[in-house]
């Protein structure tokens, strides 16, 4: 019996038709589990491998690396550009105010609802929903870069030796500028397990992101990827 929180083999083992003794073991061994086992279990057994793997270690197996690289080039919703800026507000360095495209939409909406009072009310209406629209989404931006600069002062300093030994895995990608580069630095983050606020589980555990991948546009992704 599993305690709370921890990933019960019993099932996954007998769907299989191993031994309570196999090994790698699904509990102890996840990723090397994974790696020999991903194919050939259900969507609703792999998710038992949320509670004792997370996203960024689940990267190292190519398999799931594949699906969320797919799912990335099926246009989801939170990577659009206006939904990705308002998500990962942190992330954008762009020029332009933050809640800007909320504004608009709050302008156009009054002008569109209100087309009987007046050109004149409707236009102030609209504009002090857009202000108001844009200045609360100011706020929650400086709000999100407060905490993560609060969180990042907490963190323990690490010697040198340990950060030399970092520099050998995987790094964290830096901010960007460009609306190009920031949504390329999104899809990034997603693939190697570094975003957050993002339910990583029904892509991970979802075999039909398998599909034909193309093999020659995937290696291009990730050796572009390198080079950048």
């Amino acid at each position: 019996m599993s305690a709370p929180g921890e990933l019960d083999p019993a099932p996954i083992l007998k769907y299989l038709g191993l031994s309570d003794t196999y090994e790698p073991s699904p509990r102890t061994a996840p990723l090397d589990f994974l790696h020999r086992h991903l194919r050939e279990l259900p969507p609703h057994l792999l998710k038992l491998f949320s509670a004792n793997t997370t996203p960024k270690q689940r990267t190292a197996i190519p398999a799931i690396r594949n699906r969320r690289l797919k799912y990335t080039q099926s246009n989801p919703p939170e990577f659009s550009l206006t939904s990705a800026k308002s998500t990962w507000a942190t992330l954008w360095e762009g020029r332009e105010r933050p809640g800007r495209e909320q504004a608009q939409e709050e302008k156009e909406w009054a002008e569109k609802e209100f087309l009987g009072d007046g050109k004149q009310q409707v236009g102030k209406l609209g504009s002090l929903l857009g202000e108001y629209e844009e200045e609360r989404e100011s706020e929650r931006v400086r709000s999100i870069r407060r905490q993560r600069a609060e969180y990042i002062e907490s963190l323990p300093e690490e010697d040198e030796e340990s950060d030399d030994d970092e520099s050998t895995g995987a790094q964290e990608p830096l901010p960007a500028e460009t609306e190009e580069g920031f949504l390329r630095l999104i899809k990034e983050r997603f693939i190697y397990g570094f975003l957050e606020s993002i339910d990583y589980d029904k892509v991970d555990w979802d075999e039909r992101w398998d599909g034909d991948l193309d093999r020659d546009a995937e290696e291009r992704w990730f050796d572009d990827e390198e080079e950048s």
